[in-house]
């Protein structure tokens, strides 16, 4: 064998090898998309609405640990958290990130109460080590994903929240303390009524429509910044239509189970001002939103078009459950 043919076998070995090992990258990167779509089909999955609780030991028990749990879950649900998530399946998954957003945004408000009212006698009083911790925590940036990570610093926020309600259930500790009274109820209240009119605003948004400008509306002598036009075209923009849906999706879970502990801690205060029916029709208006959604997208056609819109369905029941708040906190400021 001359030196030609051998460097013809070298030459052909070299492209068998290089060959082979294409092929053996390609197969490894099916087998990993194959792996990466089977796990986001089963992360896809959001938890079940747990059972209502039952009556607490000490007034606020059942509150605190609701909120502890809707903490547990977002983090400790199949796939874990994935807001923050920079590999395969999960950077892929925008609907699950967006039902997190939500969940989160109600944790947020639920512990800011906490901390500024529920746990406060009066305007002067010292607010709870614990929950000055907690607060912070969970209003961390949801998108972090190393140094540090969204998750560490939310378990940091449910491990103060545990301390405060270990604090609470020891009857010989007063210092920890959950004041059920209609004032601290009704502030929390006008702030899930503020979030659930933006989300039905946005929900409704999807099919675009003129609205005339009511920034101002009710008072003559009210001013603003920067002059806007009298009729404002507010639509949503088509990628952002399934985001705001299952935003308002994980809103809904999650208001359902501090509703449902509101109703056992404030069930004396609900009592006395005629209430608690008043409390779980909002209860039921939103269990509605967690309805089976059948279709593989989130569609969007007009509003008496030929095509579903499940955005205005959303809207339709978050819409009948804020004006039933509104009620609501009016007659818990009656005196």
């Amino acid at each position: 064998m001359n030196w030609k043919q051998s460097l013809q076998n070298l030459k052909e070995d070299y492209y068998d090898d290089r060959h082979w090992l294409w092929r053996i990258i390609m197969a490894a990167l099916g087998i990993y998309l194959l792996l990466a779509l089977v796990l986001g089909i089963i992360w896809n999955q959001k938890p079940d609405l747990p059972a209502a609780p039952s009556k607490g030991p000490v007034t606020g028990a059942v509150t605190t640990q609701t909120l502890i749990n809707l903490g547990t879950s977002l983090l400790d649900k199949p796939g874990g958290f994935l807001s923050n998530d920079v590999g395969l399946p999960g950077v892929w998954m925008d609907n699950v990130p967006n039902w997190e957003y939500g969940v989160l945004i109600q944790m947020r408000d639920l512990s800011r109460a906490l901390r500024k009212d529920f746990s406060r006698s009066q305007s002067q009083s010292t607010e709870d080590a614990d929950l000055a911790v907690a607060e912070p925590q969970f209003n961390f940036d949801s998108e972090s994903w190393m140094l540090p990570a969204s998750e560490s610093e939310y378990r940091k926020g449910l491990k103060a929240l545990q301390a405060y309600q270990q604090r609470l259930l020891d009857t010989s500790q007063p210092n920890a303390q959950f004041y059920a009274r209609a004032d601290n109820l009704t502030r929390w209240l006008g702030d899930v009524e503020t979030r659930l009119g933006s989300l039905s605003q946005r929900l409704s948004a999807s099919v675009g429509q003129k609205r005339v400008n009511t920034d101002l509306a009710g008072d003559s002598a009210a001013t603003q910044s920067t002059a806007t036009s009298s009729e404002l075209e507010v639509k949503t923009p088509w990628s952002e239509i399934d985001d705001v849906f299952y935003e308002a999706r994980g809103a809904s879970w999650a208001l359902i189970q501090i509703l449902r502990a509101v109703e056992v801690d404030f069930a004396a205060t609900l009592e006395k001002k005629n209430a608690t029916v008043s409390l779980r029709q909002i209860i039921r208006e939103l269990e509605a939103t967690q309805e089976t959604v059948w279709s593989p997208i989130i569609m969007n056609g007009s509003g008496f078009g030929l095509v579903a819109n499940h955005s205005l369905v959303m809207a339709s029941y978050i819409s009948r459950a804020n004006a039933a708040i509104i009620d609501l906190r009016e007659l818990l400021m009656q005196g």
